[in-house]
């Protein structure tokens, strides 16, 4: 049985990291494409660890992890830890906050110093992309993927946690550039709603299952 390895190191397992600001609709969009619903009620994230786990045709167990992260950059060793340790990278701003576009642009440049020549998969993801023009939105899609793609050589999409359009979209890009690329096929999501993480404890798992295609 081979097994896969990833850009970390670490067999049969990889790692997302979600950066952006605070607001801007990180951990809604994971807990969209993990449990299929939306919290209207803004909490604040300190560190969330969500391990999915994959059955895979020729390799065995496959380890997904998603990392969501505090906007608020409290602890920056951390973050560095983190970003030299992940695979893939979700860099999320808001169609209504160009600020959450710069820090998207700081947080690239910081990823690209500290990866050096390993490289980083970048998904730049426009969250709240079901606001329109006449509930704030100031960032057009066109505008900001010919940046991303055109300068910055990473991959772009929108979605909405609160609609849930293109949830799967932003993690099927993510997994697009793992390589091997990962695509899943089937999401078998619990019916327990998972505890929330509590503010200077150590992130808490959460297991969910797939299988891959």
């Amino acid at each position: 049985r081979s097994l896969i390895m990833a850009p970390s190191g670490r067999p049969n397992t990889v790692r997302l990291l979600f950066l952006g600001a605070a607001g801007v609709g990180k951990s809604a969009l994971i807990h969209r494409f993990l449990h299929d619903r939306f919290e209207h009620k803004y909490t604040r994230t300190v560190e969330e660890l969500h391990v999915l786990e994959y059955d895979t045709a020729g390799s065995g167990k496959m380890r997904l992890e998603v990392l969501d992260t505090s906007g608020s950059y409290s602890f920056p060793a951390m973050r560095q830890l983190s970003i030299r340790h992940s695979d893939a990278f979700a860099l999320v701003y808001a169609v209504d906050d160009p600020g959450s576009l710069e820090e998207v642009r700081r947080l690239r440049d910081e990823i690209l110093e500290l990866r050096g020549d390993r490289g980083a998969p970048i998904t730049v993801v426009g969250g709240k992309a079901d606001l329109g023009d006449a509930e704030g939105r100031v960032l057009l899609a066109a505008d900001v993927m010919a940046t991303v793609e055109d300068e910055w050589d990473a991959s772009f999409v929108e979605a909405s946690a609160r609609t849930g359009g293109n949830a799967v979209g932003v993690f099927r890009a993510l997994l697009r550039q793992v390589n091997p690329p990962l695509s899943c096929a089937a999401w078998r999501r619990r019916d327990a709603v998972p505890r929330r993480a509590v503010r200077k404890k150590p992130p808490l798992k959460k297991n969910n299952s797939c299988v891959l295609s």
